[in-house]
């Protein structure tokens, strides 16, 4: 197997989305109505004609809720309200099982469901074998002390998502509504927000899990011990992400590389998605102009990312549940602004014909068989 990635190609290979359907769309906006008669939706509109690249734009009928699932070996030193042991595969399982939230809302959303399973530490049984078709390993290293991955496994994540991507853009998604699962990610996250925009860990240690005074100040201790190990290999994306990120970082990157390579839209959820998208910005600089920010978690290392690739979330709801929920809410806020313009109206929602009941007898036929 080949265990390299040449991430310089990413540059040439990531194109920027299409300026003339974007001018068009516009010219489309103008035509429609008053410019700025429907706020924010014409912006969205437009930018949904320049990624599909072409005007009219297309509505969005083939989303697709993508969540990558690990564990983080610093969820052990008790950074987040979520038990260490199981807690991830215990959300993995309520994903798949569709009593989630993020599964309830896709299904009310019309958007398809997939997992990815990279380093989650259950057994491969514990899963579908196409959540866990690409496993790397099961969980990943205390990233204040060591290596998340070794670097073979960094580039086998990478690629990973790489192929993720493939797979999705070959299948007919349309447009892709980005999570993860993983307890201690957020801890993660901030590790490598801080580290690219340069700041301590008090500035980007959030709350998380909904973390109280005296956890905060572990988590911020492990992270300022973490960037410690992270900022030696900064000019490295790979080797920032072996050293202090983990399979799911890795996997996103890779993902978010190529899905921008294939032309697929993507919409980011919480501080791990943005975190990753920061990263893999420092590889192709055009990158961001193929994802939008679904909403502001309230997370501060999410906030300094985003302000890094100048993105300006949808929504402010607050979530900080991760599993892409904040992502699936943007999901209806898209597929108007596709409709709004698009050269065909949508066909109307028809609901289904009642089921014809059996006919109760009346109180009075009730009676009468007394």
């Amino acid at each position: 197997m080949d265990t390299t990635v040449d991430l310089d190609t990413f540059s040439s290979l990531v194109e920027r989305p299409d300026d003339s359907a974007r001018r068009a769309a516009d010219e489309r906006w103008q035509e429609a109505g008053p410019r700025g008669g429907l706020g924010k939706l014409e912006e969205l509109g437009s930018w949904l004609s320049s990624v599909q690249g072409c005007s009219p734009v297309r509505p969005v009928t083939a989303p697709k809720v993508l969540l990558f699932a690990a564990d983080h070996g610093v969820a052990a030193l008790g950074v987040s309200r979520l038990p260490a042991a199981g807690g991830t595969a215990a959300r993995v399982r309520a994903v798949l099982d569709g009593s989630a939230p993020v599964a309830r809302l896709a299904a009310r959303y019309g958007a398809d469901l997939r997992v990815v399973d990279v380093a989650v530490d259950a057994d491969t049984a514990d899963f579908p074998d196409d959540v866990v078709v690409h496993r790397i390993r099961r969980g990943s290293g205390r990233i204040d002390i060591e290596d998340a991955l070794t670097p073979e496994e960094t580039v086998r994540a990478f690629r990973a998502g790489m192929a993720v991507a493939d797979e999705e853009a070959d299948a007919g998604t349309d447009l892709v509504l980005l999570g993860d699962l993983g307890v201690g990610s957020t801890t993660v996250a901030a590790v490598l927000v801080g580290a690219l925009c340069g700041t301590d860990a008090a500035a980007v240690c959030g709350r998380g899990s909904g973390i109280d005074d005296r956890v905060w100040m572990v988590k911020c201790a492990t992270i300022r011990d973490s960037l410690r190990r992270a900022r030696p290999v900064l000019g490295d994306q790979l080797a920032l992400l072996g050293a202090t990120g983990g399979a799911d970082f890795a996997a996103i990157t890779g993902f978010l590389l190529q899905a921008a390579v294939r032309r697929l839209p993507v919409v980011l959820d919480g501080v791990v998605s943005s975190a990753c998208a920061l990263v893999a910005q420092r590889i192709a600089f055009r990158a961001p102009e193929w994802w939008r920010a679904g909403q502001s978690s309230g997370e501060p290392a999410q906030a300094k990312a985003y302000d890094r690739l100048t993105l300006t979330p949808l929504q402010d709801q607050g979530i900080t549940v991760g599993e892409g929920v904040g992502a699936v809410l943007a999901l209806p806020l898209l597929q108007a602004a596709g409709d709004a313009l698009a050269e065909e109206a949508p066909q109307p929602f028809v609901p289904a014909a009642p089921k014809e009941q059996p006919k109760l007898p009346s109180a009075a036929d009730l009676l009468r068989r007394l």
